[in-house]
């Protein structure tokens, strides 16, 4: 089992940048891959970047070159560097883990970021 917990949301305005971070407790050795995905309202959640045990990263076109994925193995901390952030990005953003074997998924409670002028 694993707890995630969001920190770093709010308002911004547009070209702004934000800093998500997540902390993982629990059972966090056999986490392989945790990653960010955001959700608006009326809409599907969706990827918005991910990160394997080997470094690895994943970013959808939509954000490619704006948001940088990263993490602290130390801190079992994982963050999410947005720039140039548009209100487009304006969404819950919800961190996630994932265990390669067993398989098991894991999500936090989620926090919002709002980009407005």
């Amino acid at each position: 089992q694993v707890q995630l917990v969001e920190s770093g949301g709010g308002l911004v305005q547009p070209g702004g940048s934000l800093r998500l971070s997540c902390a993982a407790s629990g059972s966090v050795f056999s986490i392989y891959t945790m990653g960010w995905y955001r959700q608006a309202p009326g809409k599907q959640r969706e990827l918005v970047a991910d990160i394997t045990r080997g470094g690895s990263t994943n970013y959808p076109d939509s954000v490619k070159g704006r948001f940088t994925i990263s993490r602290d193995n130390a801190k079992n901390t994982v963050y999410l560097q947005m720039n140039s952030l548009k209100h487009e990005d304006t969404a819950v953003y919800y961190c996630n883990a994932k265990y390669f074997e067993p398989s098991a998924n894991y999500w936090g409670r989620g926090t919002k970021v709002t980009v407005s002028s």
